[in-house]
């Protein structure tokens, strides 16, 4: 060594060429671009991004082309600022290292931030969608309870039920199920009584002035009363109808 001084760009060039490392061979060991190790020889740092990467790329090559990459580094953040900083290749470089092609290679500080940063992004982003709670991918449905020996549930009955019937003017529909069916319910004045499904064996009943409709989806599965008269099915079984029922 001559001791001379030199930039640091022609250090690592030097160094690189000293060890018997290609350019491509150094961006297999650093994880950085070939072209920016080229921009580095050529002591231009422009396209590091700013000193912080500019000296994690100085010291990863530096460490693998042999050289003391501290010194390195003391050498670049002199130099930050202005043009290429003079370093002596003494105080760099270490006559008695050899350079282990299979060493390990050194962590690129760059792409980790960038990596922890995309993750932090994607958490972002899953807990504004998501809110506080859990994200729902499907509407699950409970199973039907197992039949019982228990009578089923009778749909509430609509309120006009507890007034007095006057004949005439009322009309007390009666519906029984044999099998599970949906059933609609409106009164003269085309308002829902009662919408829903009418499970096997139950049995409801509304009353309303003048007449109740009733929109079945299975016909043959209900059996119908008005007034207390036996009317039995309104229609074929699977078949849907709708029926009107009046005090006559």
């Amino acid at each position: 060594m001559d001791g001379r001084s030199e930039s640091i760009g022609s250090v690592l060039a030097r160094a690189r060429r000293s060890a018997g490392l290609t350019v491509g061979q150094v961006s297999a060991r650093t994880r950085i671009r070939e072209s920016l190790i080229h921009a580095l020889e050529r002591d231009d740092f422009s396209p590091c991004g700013g000193d912080f990467y500019g000296r994690g790329h100085v010291r990863n090559i530096a460490k693998a082309v042999g050289l003391d990459p501290e010194a390195v580094v003391r050498a670049y953040d002199e130099a930050a600022g202005g043009g290429p900083a003079p370093v002596r290749a003494s105080a760099v470089f270490q006559a008695d290292r050899r350079i282990r092609l299979r060493e390990r290679r050194s962590l690129n500080w760059s792409m980790a931030l960038a990596i922890a940063l995309g993750i932090a992004i994607v958490f972002g982003v899953v807990r504004l969608m998501g809110g506080a709670g859990d994200v729902n991918v499907a509407e699950v449905r409970p199973a039907p309870p197992k039949p019982s020996a228990s009578p089923p549930a009778v749909p509430p009955r609509n309120a006009a039920a507890a007034a007095p019937v006057r004949p005439g003017d009322m009309v007390v529909v009666e519906v029984r199920a044999s099998k599970t069916t949906r059933v609609t319910a409106r009164d003269a004045k085309d308002r829902t009584l009662f919408s829903g499904r009418l499970k096997r064996g139950a049995t409801a009943t509304w009353r309303a002035r003048s007449e109740v409709v009733l929109e079945i989806g299975n016909a043959g599965a209900v059996s119908v009363r008005v007034n207390g008269k036996d009317l039995g099915v309104p229609g074929p079984l699977g078949e849907t109808v709708t029926r009107t029922y009046k005090p006559r």
